[in-house]
């Protein structure tokens, strides 16, 4: 599995997300992630399955340093001070001294970004997360965050598949040296009855799905963390590594990109997105 090395970060650039996944079945489907050899997690505060996160990370049986992991801030904890205390909670339930990578789940128009910048500069001063970045971010929350930061952003993590283009993000990130972490990377299931991924697919011999994620791969600055609750479908998804698409393909995929292609913008968080899209 390639890493995308970022301002000293060191990122799987293919991940397991783990939105909406209760305890019971986050357990199961991060240990089947880390048995099949992932070694980048996902979670948030919010998803409410950080406990058992961490212990899935815990019995897997794979050295905490070879394991990327993720959590990210919920918008109600964005004040100085109770953003630190909100992963000094994460960190208790995961059961780990710090984590890899900490973000913003989304932007909060309510309290200044450069307190919330600042707070999470703390997080990372005090040892409790390696890296920082954001989530849900335009270009123009971007560079407003990046200005406010005394250390670097690693990521921004946004809805990204062939039916959303995010060029306009993608400039700006590729400015500051930073990556795209792909979350909805399948589209929600959206994209597998489509005629030219299935075409594409056919010729490989591979599922719609693992076409897809091989054109997120083969996109440098890109990271996808696809989330399943199925068994089967976690090994599925990691198998891509023995094909490759053309220039050709990875043209036809980028094509299929639409005005109403994004699917998450929940009216009390999204902010004015970029595109169309």
């Amino acid at each position: 599995m390639e890493t995308l090395e970022v301002h000293g970060a060191r990122i799987p650039k293919l991940g397991f997300g783990t939105f909406q996944l209760d305890d019971e079945v986050a357990y199961a489907r991060v240990r089947d992630a880390l048995d099949a050899g992932c070694r980048h997690i996902d979670t948030a505060q919010m998803y409410r399955n950080e406990e058992a996160v961490g212990e899935a990370i815990r019995d897997a049986g794979v050295p905490r340093d070879a394991v990327f992991l993720t959590t990210k801030v919920w918008v109600d904890r964005f004040r100085d001070g109770d953003l630190q205390r909100s992963v000094e909670e994460s960190l208790k339930r995961l059961g780990l001294p710090a984590v890899d990578l900490v973000l913003l789940h989304w932007p909060n128009p309510d309290i200044p970004l450069a307190e919330t910048i600042s707070a999470l500069n703390d997080a990372r001063a005090h040892g409790l997360t390696a890296h920082i970045g954001v989530s849900n971010f335009t270009v123009a929350l971007l560079r407003e965050a990046v200005a406010a930061s005394a250390e670097p952003l690693v990521t921004n993590q946004v809805e990204y598949h062939p039916r959303l283009n995010q060029d306009p993000v993608r400039a700006e990130l590729a400015r500051h040296g930073m990556a795209l972490t792909a979350y909805c990377p399948l589209g929600q299931g959206s994209l597998v009855d489509d005629p030219v991924i299935r075409r594409i697919a056919d010729a490989h011999d591979r599922t719609p799905g693992q076409v897809i994620l091989r054109w997120h791969y083969q996109q440098p600055d890109v990271i996808a963390i696809p989330r399943t609750s199925k068994a089967e479908r976690v090994r599925e998804n990691l198998d891509i590594l023995d094909f490759r698409l053309s220039d050709e393909e990875m043209q036809a995929i980028h094509g299929l990109a639409r005005e109403d292609g994004r699917i998450i913008s929940p009216a009390s968080l999204a902010p004015a997105w970029d595109n169309a899209g």
